[in-house]
C-alpha cells in the first residue's frame, strides 16, 4: 500500500462511487436497522477498540502531546457507550431523502418541486477524537451517502478497529461493503490523493486544526465544506449576573478544554472589571488555568501574565485564557470581528437590547445569550452528533447533521407541456 498510495486511494474512490450508487435508493427501515446494527456493534466490540485505543494513548503520552488533547484521544466504556447512544438517536431521525421540500404550479400547469438527495460520496479527514469515526459514519449513512474516513495518526488504532466493526454491521445488514472505508495508512499522501479523487468524492471535509484545514481548502480539487478552528468568546456586559458570568465562564474554558468550541478569550466591560475580575480570576487559577490578560486587567489582577497580539488570535485548546477589558459592547464586537473564527460567541447580559444587537452583529456560526459556548455540538442540538461545525457561510453552517448531508434536485412533473 504505501508504494501505491495513489492507486490504493482511487480503488477505495471507486468502490464509494459504486456505494453510493446503492445507498441513495435505499429505504428508511435498511438504513435504520444497518445503524440499529452499528449501535449494538460498538458495545460488543467495545475491549477489542478499548485496547487498540490504549496503545494510541500511550503513543501519544510518550510524544509528550498535552493534556486536553490527550482527553479528545481517550476512550472509556462509557464514551463508547456514548458513540453507540448517538447512532441511536441518529436511528430515530427523520430520514430526509426523498424529501419534497417545495412544490410550485406554474401558469402553464407545471409543477415544480426540489425533491432532497444525498450528497453521493462524502471524504472526511480529521485530527484525534476516535468517535468521529462512529457520528460521521452513522450519519452519512441515514443521509444515504458512502463515506470515505482518513483519520489521524495518534488515533489510528483506535479507528481502524472502529470501523472495522462499524463495516461488519454493515455487511450483516446486507449493504455494500463500501459503504463505509476507512484509509488504513498515516502516510500524508492519501490525504493528497483524497484531494484529487474530483469525480469520486463529491465533497471534502476537514475536521481538525488550522493547518489541517488551510491546507485542504488550498489545495484540494475537490469541493470542501470549511469546519471552523474555535477562536470563541464571552463577553461580559456591564448588566450581566456575576453569578451566571462566572458559571458560564469557568464552563466555557474548564469543562473541555482541548475543544472547538470551548472559550478561549473573555471580554469584560470596564465598568464592571474592577469588581468582577477578581474573585473570577481566583476561581480560575482553582481550576489551574492559566490566565493571559490585558495592561487593565494586569493592574485589577497582579498575578495575570501579560497578553500579547498573538494571545488574543490563538486557539489555546487548553487551560489557558487570555482577557482584555473593553469600554463598550461596540469594542467587544469590535474585537470579535478582528479575532474571532464565526465558530461560536457568548454575551452575558440583562439588557436585552444589549442581547439583540449581539445576536444580529456578531457573525458567527452559532451566536450565545446567556449561556456557554460549549453547546455548539450536534448532539447537543438534537442531531445525534456531527460531521463537523462548519463556519463558511455556503450550503452548511454550524454543527452538520443529516440535513446538511444532502443536497436538493427539481422535480418536474407535465401534462405535455413545450416551450
Amino acid at each position: 500500500m504505501e508504494n501505491n498510495i495513489e492507486d490504493y486511494m482511487l480503488e477505495i474512490g471507486k468502490n464509494a462511487r459504486e456505494a453510493s450508487r446503492v445507498l441513495a435508493n435505499i429505504g428508511t427501515e435498511i438504513k435504520n436497522k444497518a445503524l440499529r446494527n452499528m449501535a449494538t456493534r460498538l458495545i460488543l466490540d467495545s475491549d477489542k477498540i478499548l485496547a487498540a485505543n490504549q496503545i494510541d494513548v500511550a503513543a501519544a503520552m510518550e510524544k509528550g502531546i498535552s493534556e486536553p488533547l490527550i482527553d479528545r484521544l481517550i476512550l472509556t466504556k462509557k464514551r463508547i457507550l456514548d458513540m453507540s447512544n448517538a447512532i441511536e438517536v441518529i436511528t430515530n431521525l427523520k430520514d430526509p431523502i426523498n424529501d419534497v421540500i417545495e412544490m410550485l404550479h406554474m401558469p402553464n400547469n407545471l409543477q415544480i418541486g426540489r425533491m432532497k438527495i444525498p450528497l453521493g460520496v462524502i471524504g472526511i479527514i480529521y485530527e484525534s477524537r476516535p468517535n468521529v469515526t462512529a457520528d460521521a459514519s452513522a450519519l452519512c449513512l441515514k443521509a444515504g451517502n458512502a463515506v470515505i474516513l482518513r483519520g489521524g495518526s495518534d488515533a489510528i488504532n483506535s479507528n481502524i478497529e472502529i470501523s472495522n466493526s462499524l463495516k461488519a454491521a454493515l455487511v450483516e445488514s446486507g449493504l455494500p461493503e463500501a459503504t463505509l472505508q476507512y484509509v488504513e495508512t498515516a502516510n500524508r499522501e492519501a490525504v493528497d490523493a483524497m484531494m484529487k479523487l474530483k469525480g469520486y468524492i463529491d465533497v471534502l471535509i476537514p475536521r481538525g486544526g488550522a493547518s489541517l484545514i488551510n491546507n485542504i481548502v488550498k489545495n484540494s480539487s475537490v469541493p470542501v465544506i470549511e469546519t471552523g478552528v474555535g477562536n470563541c468568546h464571552v463577553y461580559v456586559d456591564e448588566s450581566a449576573d456575576f453569578n451566571m458570568a462566572e458559571n458560564i465562564i469557568i464552563n466555557a474554558k474548564t469543562q473541555r478544554p482541548g475543544v472547538c468550541n470551548a472559550m478561549e478569550t473573555l471580554l469584560v466591560h470596564e465598568n464592571i472589571a474592577s469588581t468582577f475580575l477578581p474573585s473570577l480570576c481566583q476561581k480560575l487559577h482553582s481550576f489551574s488555568v492559566e490566565l493571559r490578560g490585558c495592561e487593565i486587567t494586569k493592574c485589577i489582577v497582579s498575578d495575570v501574565n501579560l497578553a500579547t497580539e498573538e494571545d488574543f488570535e490563538t486557539e489555546f485548546l487548553d487551560l489557558i485564557l487570555a482577557i482584555k477589558v473593553v469600554p463598550s459592547i461596540d469594542a467587544a464586537i469590535d474585537h470579535i470581528y478582528k479575532y474571532g473564527t464565526n465558530h461560536s460567541e457568548a454575551i452575558i447580559t440583562n439588557n436585552y437590547i444589549n442581547s439583540q444587537r449581539f445576536l444580529k452583529e456578531v457573525d458567527a456560526a452559532a451566536v450565545y445569550v446567556n449561556a456557554s459556548t460549549r453547546f455548539t455540538d450536534g448532539s447537543e442540538f438534537g442531531f445525534g452528533g456531527e460531521i463537523g461545525i462548519s463556519t463558511q457561510k455556503l450550503h452548511a453552517r454550524g454543527p452538520m447533521g443529516v440535513n446538511e448531508l444532502t443536497t436538493t434536485k427539481y422535480i418536474i412533473y407535465g401534462e405535455g407541456q413545450v416551450r
